[in-house]
This record gives C-alpha cells, structure tokens and sequence, in this order.
C-alpha cells in the first residue's frame, strides 16, 4: 500500500501534522498504537502555560486544531500574568482528560484524504538516503513519499518507581522495542531523556477546606481567532493551591537514594524546568516550600492531579509524602507518580524545515525531537505536516523567523543550538517576546496559513477587516482632540485623574501612564471589537519598545538574508577559530544570522566566513 505522507504517533504532534498534510491534499496515513491514545495527555490535562499559551494561539493563526480542540473541551480557562505587561500574558485551560481527545479523533476521523491504522512501526525503509516508507511490527511494509515521526515518549520507554525499572510507554502501554536502534543505522544520533507524572488522588478522600481555591477568570477567553466562548463563567470547576511542608521535605531528604533519579537508576536526563520534587529540594534546598496545585482531570471520573509533585520514589514512600501534604492527610492515590525514559534524535541532526539533515523526506516532531510539552509538540507536528506537504509539491518550506514567532524561536533554538534535555517553552528564550503577544498572533502567522492553504477566505477576510479596523482606530485617536467641558472635566474627578490641558490628542492621552483604555471608553465612544481596541492600546502603549524591537529585527533579518550554500566545505575557510569551524561543519547553519547564534561562535569569526562568502560565491553583497 502506498501513501504520499505517513505520520507515526497519534500525540499532539501527530494529530497536527496528520491533519495539516491531509487538508492541504495529500494522502494521509496516521500509525498509531491504539486509537484510544490519540491526543492522549499522560500527564496534566492542561492546555497553554506561560509561553505555551502563545504557541496555542500560533497554531490556530495556521490553521491548526489544538486551540479548537481545547475550547471546546476545558472546564477552566484563565490569563495568566494578566497583571503584568502584555509580552507575558498567556492563557492556560484545564482541558477534560475524556473530552480533549475525544474531540481531536472526531476532527480526524471526518478529515478527508486522512486514514487511522493501528501498528507499531519498528524500522523505516530508506533507499540511497531517500525515505520510502515503514515496516510494522507484524513486517507489514507500507510506503509513503514522506514521512513524519512524532513517537513521543514510546521510544525503547521504560517507567521508573523507585528501584523497579519495567519497560513500556506511558500508563504501561506498549512501546517501540527497536524503531530507536534501527535509526541508528542510517548514522541519526540517540540520546536519552527523562520526564514523569505525579499520583492520581481520589476526589472524595481529599480535605479541600485546608485549600486555596483557584478560580477560572470572571471574563471571556477563548484561544482560537475563529469561535465564540463555549462555556458558561459560571459553571467552570475550581482547582486548588497548596504549599510542600517541613514533614515533606524531610520525608524527601531521608529517602533521597531510594529515588530512580538519585539512585543511579535512571540514565537519561529530566526537564530542567519541570522538575520532579525531589529535584527541587535538592536544588533549592533553602526554600521552606514549594507551591502545588491540585486539579481535575475529567469530569467523567474523580481523579485529581497534583501538579508539582512528578516523582519517582518508590510506592510507600510515595504515599507518606503525600500525606504530608494539607488536605491530603487521608488521600487515597489511584495512580503512583512514575518517571519515564525515552530515546530521542538530537535535534542537530535536523534542518530548520524539521527535516532530516541524513534521509531526505523523513521529518521528525514533538519529543523525539527533544522537547516537552503538548503544545511545544503540536507546534512542530504543525510546521512538520506544513513542510512535508510543501517539499512534495516542490514548493519553498514555511520557516518561521524568531521575531515572527514562539514557534519560530523554539525550532531554530532546537536546530542551532541542540539540546541535551527536555526542552520547554519560556518567555525567555525569546528575544522579540514583546512582537509575540498572545493578541496578536493571527496579525502575524494568518497570512502564512492562508498562502499555504490551512486558513479559508472566510477566516481572511476577518483578518483583513480586523486590520482595517485597527489602522481605522488608530488613525481616529490620533486625528481627534480631546475636549474638555464640564462632563469629561467631572469623568477626570471622579476616577482621580489630573484634568490635562487643551489641545491634546485621545492618541496622546493614551499614551499616559495614568490612563488606560477602560478610561477612555468613559470619554468617546468607540465602535470596535474588544480585541481591535486591545490590540491598538498596546501599539500605542508600548510604542517606543515595539519600535526598538523593529529596529533589531531589521538588523536580524538582514543576517537572516545571508545564506550560506548547503555544500560549502569550512576547511576552506581560512583563519576559523576551530571551535567555530567544527560547529559550522556540525549544524550546517543555512544562513549568517543561524550561524551567529550557534554558542562558541564569535563575531570574528562571523566576519571571516562573509568575507569568504562575497569571495567565492559572491554573496551577501
């Protein structure tokens, strides 16, 4: 049987990147262990976070499905640093465990060009470096013109509980015994990561009385650009704060060698920014405590989830640290927390279009490509679904630059700079942070769905009449002055604002700090959409620091449009320091501006490879 796109792993990678080939029309095959799984969420039912969230809001600007999904899923929903600036604001849901992938398989399910089979796929058929299909476990051979893989944590997996080390993905599923080692036979390189999951509490043995209630938000929020709300304020679940204590610390510290982690036993390396906890009371062993947070996975069942406290202690040692915990002195686990190693590729070995640097057409997404997170995942299953299709219609890839986009940042930081442990998302890694706001990310990324054939002219033409109606708003704020008489003299007293002179602008009165928008409401009316008036406050806003960031990018992407040939050979390259010469020959990078981010690449030696460049090919004029 013959398919032109095969993707492997029905995780958030997967179902993106299935879809996203399959819309585009291509003949789609997505190989999944159990169908059951798709969309699975192992570990917290949760959608968005810091950062994350942004990168949900990216997807669904291209035309992807897991903001969707979400809305129409969640049971909680709330803006996260909504009390600090716009650059790190991010919305995080707490999805329904049953609902979430339910509702992604029955998008798959109706997707034309789009078939589901249940293997295991254990080797990959390759002829003179070309992809040409898969072989399954049984030794069915299916061939495909490309393929993705996106197998997240089933590689060669093993589940870890104190001294116990039980092979098998995760919940103790069935994994892949060989895929792993059979691509090491084509030279991709293996390496060996860790993450894990805390217990399941039963909801009735737990004392909420002793814990700080987490409420949804009191407003609206959705994280796709296309649907109104679904929910009603109202009706959302509470989740619960509470805090590790002295007794859990102590019960940490005295069976810290009965850990996997700190026994030896566990060989690959965990997620520096999810840590398990008995990893934080060694790390930040001078914190009296650390926060937790307890959540509901579904509203089918009464399971609860105790974000924060991923372990891999053994089962009774489990059971006293939580019941060191307030509220959970009686709790009844249903699930002991586990840690889970997996091989992954190293994420060098890939180009900035997610494909493989070795075997042409092979593509790789989410956490064989080293990172962690459902959203991280479905990012790169988008952009990998996106790209395949584009590579066989001879098109160019969809590379999304560092100031275009979180997405953008977390490949080219995977591709540039590698990375040698579960990589997450954070607001920190990217530079242009404050062009890439949650409110914004349809004006930046729905044009590229639109060209590529993810967005309908439906949704663009919303685009283009939301940016009409914000250059529209902006032009009125800046042409109209303020006037002042008795009524909006008396709307200054009594919110306590200075009454300004005449002859101001409503734009320049924006601009002071003691003024926001809600205020302005109270003087003119304005006829816009809630997100046009939000969007044209931040402009005015942060207007001197979105113009600095332009100004860097200019200066970005002028690197960025210095390309450097696939076949250049750096041992011609006279006077490299050898640091930089064996990183160029080990990334590959494509352009100056990746090869200026490669660590332990100086500015000089940036100008002596240009100088190389203009001479031998003529570039970079």
């Amino acid at each position: 049987m013959k398919y032109e796109i095969i993707v492997v792993g029905g995780g958030h990678a997967g179902c993106e990147a299935a879809h996203a080939s399959a819309i585009l029309g291509h003949k789609t095959l997505l190989i999944t262990m159990n169908k059951k799984n798709i969309a699975d969420m192992p570990c917290n039912p949760s959608i968005g976070g810091t950062a994350k969230g942004i990168i949900v809001r990216e997807i669904d600007a291209l035309g992807g499905l897991m903001g969707k999904v979400a809305d129409r899923s969640h049971f909680q929903i709330k803006m996260l640093n909504n009390s600090k600036g716009p650059a790190v604001r991010s919305l995080r849901a707490q999805a329904d465990k049953i609902v979430y992938p339910r509702e992604m398989l029955n998008i798959l399910e109706h997707t034309e060009n789009l078939s589901i089979l249940e293997g295991t796929v254990e080797d990959i058929i390759v002829d003179n470096n070309l992809i040409k299909g898969v072989i399954l476990s049984n030794n069915e051979k299916i061939f495909c013109d490309a393929l993705i893989l996106t197998t997240g944590t089933y590689l060669k997996s093993d589940i870890l509980i104190g001294d116990s080390k039980t092979p098998g993905g995760p919940h103790g599923e069935p994994y892949s015994k060989y895929l792993s080692e059979n691509l090491k036979k084509y030279g991709l390189r293996i390496q060996r990561l860790k993450t894990g999951t805390p217990q399941r509490i039963a909801k009735n043995s737990i004392d909420f009385s002793k814990m700080h209630e987490e409420k949804g938000d009191s407003c609206y929020w959705t994280f796709s650009f296309d649907n109104p709300p679904l929910y009603k304020i109202n009706e959302q679940q509470r989740c619960y704060l509470i805090y590790t204590t002295e007794k859990t610390k102590k019960i940490i510290e005295d069976n810290l060698t009965k850990s996997s982690m700190y026994s030896g036993l566990v060989e690959g390396i965990g997620p520096r920014y999810c840590p398990s906890i008995e990893d934080k009371i060694v790390r930040f062993n001078d914190k009296e405590r650390h926060q937790l947070f307890l959540e509901p996975e579904s509203l089918y069942y009464d399971e609860w989830y105790i974000q924060g406290f991923s372990t891999s202690m053994p089962k009774d040692i489990q059971e006293q640290m939580v019941h060191s915990l307030p509220g959970l002195e009686n709790a009844i686990i249903t699930k002991y927390a586990y840690a889970i190693e997996y091989d992954a590729l190293n994420p060098l070995d890939i180009k900035p279009n997610l494909e493989n640097k070795i075997i042409e057409n092979l593509f790789t997404a989410g956490q064989i490509n080293g990172t962690s997170g459902y959203e991280e995942a479905a990012g790169q299953g988008l952009i990998a679904g996106i790209n395949a299709s584009l590579k066989l219609e001879d098109k160019k890839p969809l590379i999304l630059k560092r100031n275009e986009s979180y997405i953008g940042v977390l490949i080219d930081d995977l591709v540039t700079k590698g990375t040698q442990e579960p990589y997450r998302m954070l607001t920190s890694r990217a530079e242009f942070r404050l062009l890439l706001r949650h409110d914004n990310a349809d004006l930046r990324l729905r044009k590229y769905g639109y060209e590529i054939g993810l967005i309908n002219n439906e949704q663009y033409d919303r685009l283009i009449n939301k940016e009409k109606n914000i250059k529209d708003l902006m032009s009125y704020l800046k042409n109209t002055a303020l006037h002042l008489n008795e009524t909006t003299k008396n709307i200054f007293s009594e919110n306590n604002k200075n009454i300004p002179n005449q002859g101001l602008t409503l734009y320049q009165l924006l601009k002071r700090p003691e003024i926001d928008i809600n205020f302005l409401k109270k003087l003119v009316k304005l006829n816009y959409a809630e997100d046009e008036i939000e969007q044209v406050s931040i402009m005015i806003k942060y207007e001197g620091y979105i113009d600095k960031a332009y100004k860097e990018v200019e200066k970005l992407n002028k690197l960025e449009e210095k390309q450097i040939p696939a076949d250049i050979d750096y041992n011609n390259v006279k006077n490299l320091a050898s640091e930089a010469r064996q990183k160029f020959e080990k990334i590959r990078p494509i352009t100056i501006g990746q090869a200026s981010r490669i660590s332990g690449v100086n500015p000089s030696d940036l100008a002596i490879l240009t100088v190389y460049l203009k001479k031998e090919y003529g570039k970079n004029e």
